[in-house]
Parts: C-alpha cells; sequence; structure tokens
C-alpha cells in the first residue's frame, strides 16, 4: 500500500483532461478492426501475434497530437486502449475458432459456422475477459506496483510520453507499413518472385531440406521476440526437417506408417518431398511437443496462479471501495457481478455452445481462473509470452473429457468443445491485454473506469469484425493451406478428434511430449521450441533473421545508440506487421473477387526457378537493410 500512495502518475488525480472523446472511440474502433484483422492473418499463417497497443499508440499520437493539434495524452491512451481489444481478440478467436471451418470441409453434414455463431462466441469471451480483469486491477496493477512490470504496458506509456515532445515515433510505424504492404503486394499480389526459397535434398543425397521465407511481417516476429526466442524456433525447425524427417525417410522408406495410405514413406516422399513426411508424420510429434508446452508452462505457473487467485477473491471484497479520486475510480462491481451473472446464463443459452446451466458456470469458472493466470503471467514476462493456447488446449482436453462422458459425441460434441476452449482462450487473450493497458493508464493517470469502458468498445467492435475476417479468408485461401497454416487451430482439431474419436497417432504425440520433456529438463523454453518443431523450417528461419538484425542492434556499444535502434527498430517492425496484415487482407478481398489472377504476372514473365529465386533473395536482403537503416534512424526525443 505504500507503493500506491507513494506513485504520482503523470497527469495527476486532481487533474481533469479529454479521455473518452467521440474522437479517441472513433480511432479506437477502426484500430481494433484494423489491427484485429491484420493480426488474425498473421497468426493464421505463422501461429504467433504481437501486440498492438505500442502501434496503436503511436499512431493515435501522430493524429491526435500532429495532425490534430491536440495536446491530450490521456485521449491517446484511450484510443490505444480500444484499439489493442482488436488485436487480443484476434489472437483469441484465431487459436481455436477455424477449426470449425476445416471440420466442415472434412466431415459431411458438418456445417460451416456463421458469422453469428463466431461473433456471439468471441462477443462472450471478450467481455467476460474485460469484466474478470476488473476486480483484479487493484490487486495486480496498483498493489504489486513496481513488483510485476507489465513490459507492454511501461513500453506503451514511454511511447505515448515521447510523444510528448514529437511524432518521429509515427513517422516511423507508418513507413514500417508503407514498405512491407509494397513488398506483400510484390510477393503475394504480383507475384513477380516467390515468397519463399528453399533447397531440398533426396533420399540419395539427405532427405531433409532447409530455407527462408521473405515476408516482411515474418522477419518482424523475429525483430521483436528477439534472437533467443528466434534461436529456440529455428532450433525446433531443424530437428523436425534435418533430423526427424531424413531418419524417417531412411529407416522407414518401405513401411506405411499413419496414416494408413497404400504409398510407402518412401513413395510419400518422392510425389511430396519433405514437406509431405512433415504433414504426414512430424506434424504429429510437433503438436505432442506443442501441448506438453502448455501444460508444463501451466505446471510451472501453479504457485503463481493459486497466489494471484488467492489476492484476487480478497480484492472481489475491496473493489470499488473506499474510491476517493478520478485514478481509483473502476466500473461498479454490482455492475461487474451483474454482467458476469447475465454472460453465464447466454453461455448456456447460446445454441452453438451446447453446455448445461453447471457447464456454464464451470466454463466461467475456468475462464476466471486463467484470466487471473494470463495478467499475472504478462505482467512477468509480456503478452508474447503468455501461453494463451495451452491455457485453451487444457481447457480443451477436459472439457472434451466431459462432453464425451455424459454421452455428447460427434459433430455436435466436436462443436461443443471448440466453442468453449474459444471462450476460455479469449478470455485469456483479452484479460492479458486488459491489464496491459489498465497498467499504460495507471503511470500516465488515466481514469480506469474509461478504460474499462474502452476495452469493452473495443471488444465489441471487433467480435463483429472477426466473423467477417475469418470467413473472407477462408473463402480466399482456406483454412490449412500453405498460405494458411492456421497451427494452433489445427491443433486443437487434433486434440478434440484424438479424444473424441481415438483416431489420433498417439505414438507420434508421446514421441513429441517426450521432446518437450528433454527441452525442459535442458532448461530450454519449450513453447518456442515446440512452435519451431510444429512449423515449417522456412518460417522460422526466416523469423531467425529478424532475430539476428535485433542481435546486431543489442550488441551496439553506445547505450543511447542502442536503445533508440531497438526502438526504432521494434516500431518499424510493429509497422510491417500492421502493413502486411493489411494487404494480406487487401489481397484475400481481390482474391473472392478474381481480381487476383488478372494482376498475378509469373505466368507472364515465365522467368527460371533460379532466376526467381536468385530475385526472391535480393529482394529479402532489401528488406533487411531497410530494417537496419529505420533501427540506425533518427533518435527519439527523451
Amino acid at each position: 500500500m505504500d507503493s500506491k500512495n507513494e506513485f504520482k502518475p503523470y497527469i495527476p488525480a486532481e487533474k481533469i483532461t479529454p479521455e473518452l472523446t467521440a474522437t479517441s472511440v472513433i480511432m479506437g474502433i477502426l484500430l481494433a478492426v484494423i489491427f484485429g484483422a491484420a493480426n488474425a492473418y498473421l497468426g493464421l499463417r505463422v501461429g504467433m501475434t504481437v501486440s498492438a497497443s505500442i502501434p496503436a499508440a503511436v499512431i493515435a499520437m501522430g493524429v491526435i497530437r500532429v495532425i490534430m493539434r491536440k495536446n491530450s495524452i490521456l485521449e491517446s491512451n484511450i484510443v490505444q486502449t480500444v484499439g489493442s481489444a482488436g488485436e487480443s481478440l484476434a489472437a483469441g478467436a484465431i487459436f481455436t475458432l477455424p477449426a470449425l471451418y476445416l471440420w466442415a470441409k472434412e466431415i459431411e453434414g458438418f456445417e460451416k459456422p456463421g458469422l453469428m455463431e463466431i461473433t456471439v462466441i468471441a462477443l462472450l469471451g471478450g467481455l467476460l475477459g474485460v469484466f474478470f480483469m476488473i476486480p483484479l486491477r487493484n490487486a495486480l496493477i496498483v498493489r504489486e506496483h513496481g513488483v510485476l512490470p507489465y513490459p507492454e504496458g511501461q513500453a506503451c506509456a514511454e511511447v505515448l510520453l515521447a510523444g510528448e515532445e514529437g511524432g518521429s515515433s509515427a513517422k516511423t510505424v507508418f513507413a514500417g507499413m508503407g514498405f512491407a504492404a509494397l513488398f506483400k503486394f510484390i510477393i503475394d499480389g504480383l507475384k513477380i518472385v516467390p515468397g519463399e526459397v528453399s533447397v531440398e535434398g533426396s533420399t540419395k543425397t539427405y532427405p531433409g531440406a532447409i530455407g527462408t521465407q521473405i515476408y516482411p511481417a515474418v522477419m518482424s516476429v523475429g525483430y521483436i521476440c528477439g534472437p533467443k526466442i528466434s534461436s529456440y524456433m529455428l532450433a525446433g525447425g531443424i530437428l523436425s526437417w534435418l533430423i526427424l524427417i531424413p531418419l524417417i525417410v531412411i529407416f522407414g522408406s518401405s513401411i506405411i506408417m499413419y496414416p494408413q495410405t497404400e504409398a510407402t514413406i518412401g513413395e510419400l516422399f518422392a510425389t511430396g518431398g519433405a514437406g509431405a513426411i512433415w504433414g504426414s508424420y512430424v506434424r504429429y510429434i510437433g503438436a505432442g511437443a506443442l501441448a506438453a508446452g502448455g501444460i508444463i508452462s501451466l505446471v510451472k505457473s501453479l504457485p503463481l496462479i493459486i497466489r494471484t487467485f488467492r489476492d484476487a477473491i480478497k480484492g472481489l471484497s475491496q473493489g470499488g471501495a473506499g474510491v476517493s479520486n478520478r485514478t481509483t475510480q473502476d466500473i461498479s462491481m454490482k455492475i461487474v457481478l451483474l454482467a458476469i451473472l447475465v454472460l453465464t446464463l447466454l453461455v448456456w443459452l447460446v445454441p452453438a455452445i451446447p453446455v448445461s446451466l453447471v457447464g456454464a458456470f464451470i466454463v466461467v469458472i475456468f475462464g476466471f481462473f486463467f484470466a487471473t493466470v494470463s495478467s499475472r503471467m504478462v505482467g512477468l514476462v509480456g503478452s508474447s509470452n503468455n501461453p494463451v493456447s495451452g491455457m485453451a488446449i487444457a481447457t480443451l482436453l477436459i472439457a472434451t473429457l466431459i462432453l464425451k462422458l455424459t454421452g455428447e459425441t460427434g459433430a455436435s460434441g466436436m462443436r461443443a468443445a471448440i466453442a468453449i476452449g474459444s471462450i476460455i482462450c479469449i478470455v485469456a487473450a483479452i484479460a492479458g491485454d486488459t491489464s496491459q493497458d489498465l497498467k499504460t493508464g495507471y503511470l500516465l493517470g488515466a481514469t480506469p473506469k474509461k478504460q474499462q469502458i474502452g476495452e469493452i468498445i473495443g471488444v465489441v467492435a471487433a467480435a463483429f469484425a472477426i466473423g467477417a475476417t475469418l470467413n473472407l479468408l477462408d473463402t480466399a485461401w482456406g483454412f490449412g493451406t500453405d498460405e494458411l497454416a492456421a497451427p494452433q487451430a489445427t491443433l486443437m482439431k487434433m486434440v478434440i478428434e484424438g479424444i473424441m474419436g481415438g483416431e489420433l497417432p498417439w505414438s507420434l504425440i508421446f514421441i513429441g511430449v517426450a521432446i518437450a520433456v528433454v527441452v525442459e529438463i535442458l532448461g530450454i523454453p519449450v513453447l518456442p521450441f515446440a512452435i519451431g518443431v510444429y512449423l515449417p523450417v522456412q518460417l522460422n528461419a526466416c523469423i531467425m533473421v529478424g532475430g539476428l538484425v535485433r542481435l546486431a542492434m543489442d550488441r551496439l556499444k553506445d547505450e543511447d545508440k542502442r536503445k533508440n535502434a531497438t526502438n526504432n527498430g521494434v516500431l518499424f517492425c510493429s509497422g510491417m506487421i500492421a502493413g502486411e496484415g493489411l494487404v494480406g487482407i487487401l489481397l484475400a478481398v481481390l482474391a473472392v473477387f478474381g481480381v487476383g489472377e488478372m494482376i498475378d504476372l509469373s505466368g507472364k514473365l515465365n522467368l527460371s526457378s533460379a532466376v526467381s529465386s536468385i530475385g526472391a533473395l535480393v529482394l529479402f536482403a532489401l528488406i533487411v537493410l531497410i530494417l537496419v537503416k529505420f533501427s540506425l534512424g533518427k533518435k527519439i526525443k527523451k
């Protein structure tokens, strides 16, 4: 409590400045929809999402302060609060809901999800995530100020404070958006060069494969995550593509393993290459490693979870009490409890989630439990390392077993399981985002109640947009394809199918589990390594390039130059992720209307594979050089 009394925010509690204005709400809604769509595209491609709080804050700062010439830092804070909700809701949704689209293609009579079904599931999960976080604010944000750093929340506050002296940060983000949009259009729109360069051996030489993608957004993920996380992912990819695949081909070329097909492993490799072996066998090993990694992360966090849960229960009795000034105002606890009760009843009544009233309460209890986990985890390690997918897997295992034991099997049981998992996944993602935003507001001196209203607005806007985004992407390319691998959703689908029908290749899954256990024993972070095992090595290699650029910036000897290079690079990469994601959505629209084939120049140019590959590598080198230039560019004012 002493730290609470001593802390003085940037805007004093007694000072009243514009916050929840029409300008901030409209801008926030636009960014929630834009970043939600962009992050959905990125997550479905690479299996990872990034926080939109900082780029949203920078854009808000640039528009409100530079263009509109208004000096209102708390107004900019509301913009990023509303805007970042879209990214988090999209992250929770894409990890689970695409499984429904995959089943619609594979199972006869399984209906594709409608817009209303997706919207309702996303809305229920998002609102529960916000309302669960309100009683947690006092326990985690206020009382543990100085204990839980909330890295993205602090970084976002620093960006907004930097904007008080200039808008160079906003220019960096917009530049990244522009460059990535151009490169994405060249690669996937005009298709002048391929998006991937690979070298693959044969059974006579070495039946493995290595290569890299050349997409700016994928490389940006590596820069933002840093060299360590990138190297763990690449190590997982090397294990899959340069060790496991060659071993399977060399020692099992004449046999038929799972799935039971007429082709032997050797014939499968001859027709489909290393990618076919990865899709039929190694992907299941990666799924086992990923599932085990998520569960290990949760088990390791149990002491933290129990302590946070206990503090949250204590905070419930004190939330809203003793409110003396603007910076301590939350939404009334009566409203919060009533909202949670209504949402619980809706979980029971919504046809897309066929659970009993008791089941609905179980879903909500799990949701609050994982909201506390999520908020505490992002407070310590940041949103990027929040094991949302691990929480979703744990929920799916329990929910699917309960549904099967109660006789809810088949298509309806599978749909119910994924709906429950989606709600929990979205709850965890939104709770983590809300806690980061509330930390930013706490440092700046924002009104918590207005931020919480902003979160609700952002969730509602993003929930209505996510269904249209998923339908558009599925119509354009389809989930589970090379363009949109949807790795987490495919994993969730496999988990449910394995429990419901017993068709999962458990031997391969357990090999992945064993690999995850060994990696954990060695002290290597298991989740990024497991993601690397699960994803194509070309994607991991591209992420590693971004990590190497970040490593070079981190090695600069001059401290001020190093900090500015890192900050500039993160802002530029945030812009590149947003820019590529937006063009990805644009290309999806063009593909739906048949324009994509008209602008495709690959057939007209008729370049050889060697020339195309060289051109792709030259373009990739140009992207890297531009990132380095902007990282070492203008100094951000303090």
